[in-house]
């Protein structure tokens, strides 16, 4: 079965991106790094810095090896970092140490274990283009905010441009294939990423969902000259009627 045909139904990707992260895990920060020219860590400590006023509590979703839980901990945010895959949060804890600092757990974005209203922050690093059910997820997001609340996220963007786009994800096809041959044995493993790009509705179409879930003031920040985006929106003070 091909790569997009087995990523083109929601229980279809769910069973890919679990299977697939269990097998990068060791290696998804040197990847991550290679693949963002060295800057996702500018990135992300650009996304935490974009924070304003002063949340007590957060959550980091699909929160990988820890790095965005870390940076929010550093700015005093009582963080808990969610990711669907056990042995990245077995790195994420391990790479935290024994000091008091975040709690790390396994959980779906889609389906997350906490009651409405727990958190005045959620925070997600190449999140939303993995999860089966991009609109339950941005829900879900909605849901544990307190009313106020800011929501945050880094991701791979689908340019506009025809052009642009098609040479994107070239680019992303030819060194993904390259990558996963030397580190895994299978081109398909990064090869994953133009392929959910494809698939994914962009920038601006994550926006959207974010307006329909509820969010107000959903604004998209480019990176990268647009290559890549970081989405902030809030949740209204009060229920809207």
């Amino acid at each position: 079965m091909s790569l997009d045909a087995e990523i083109a139904t929601p229980a279809g990707k769910r069973r890919f991106v679990r299977s697939l992260f269990a097998t990068i895990a060791d290696r998804y920060d040197v990847v991550t790094r290679l693949l963002s020219y060295g800057r996702d860590r500018q990135w992300k400590v650009r996304m935490v810095g974009m924070i304003g006023g002063h949340p007590a509590s957060a959550v980091d979703l699909a929160t990988g090896t820890g790095d965005i839980a870390a940076l929010l901990e550093a700015r005093g945010i009582r963080t808990v970092g969610l990711d669907v895959t056990p042995r990245m949060i077995e790195l994420a804890r391990a790479r935290a140490g024994p000091a008091p600092g975040a709690r790390f757990l396994v959980g779906d974005m889609v389906s997350l274990p906490f009651a409405a209203a727990s958190f005045d922050l959620v925070t997600t690093g190449y999140g939303l283009r993995n999860v089966p059910d991009l609109r339950q997820a941005i829900s879900e997001m909605h849901r544990v905010l307190r009313p106020g609340g800011q929501a945050f996220s880094l991701d791979f963007n689908k340019p506009a441009n025809g052009a642009v786009r098609a040479v994107y994800l070239l680019y992303l096809e030819v060194v993904g294939a390259l990558l996963g041959w030397m580190l895994h044995g299978d081109s398909r493993t990064y090869r994953y990423i133009p392929a959910s790009i494809r698939r994914y509705p962009g920038a601006a179409g994550v926006a959207d969902l974010m307006r329909h879930s509820g969010f107000r003031d959903v604004r998209v920040i480019p990176v990268l000259g647009g290559l890549m985006a970081i989405h902030h929106a809030q949740k209204p003070e009060e229920l809207e009627t």
